[in-house]
């Protein structure tokens, strides 16, 4: 029988251990924002917060109940633009990244 790991686990683990792994997937979910892809944005967000501050310490920097977030950041979740920028503002302390947009030319 052959050994499997769980999904979230693995990702938990590599942003532990590869921090350019944990940026590429800040990056993934902020790129996916801003080409119309919110659903799964919120679900890497998601995965980064379990990955990195975790939703009580979330919680409690936000002073919103971890519930809540947990909802904002499920597929269905519908957070408002500061809900979303203070989570990313999280995410981006407890990387201790900055996030910079870089625009390209639009192709036809």
């Amino acid at each position: 029988m052959a050994l499997t790991r769980d999904f979230k686990a693995t990702v938990v683990s590599r942003v532990k251990s590869d921090p350019a792994f944990a940026q590429a997937l800040l990056d993934e979910a902020l790129t996916l924002l801003l080409n119309g892809e919110p659903d799964t944005a919120k679900l890497i967000l998601r995965d980064l917060v379990n990955a990195t501050i975790g939703f009580e310490s979330l919680a409690e920097d936000l002073h919103k109940p971890s519930k809540s977030l947990h909802r904002m950041l499920s597929r269905s979740g519908n957070p408002t633009l500061d809900n979303f920028s203070a989570v990313l503002g999280a995410i981006r302390k407890s990387l201790r990244v900055d996030i910079r947009a870089v625009v390209s030319p639009a192709t036809a």
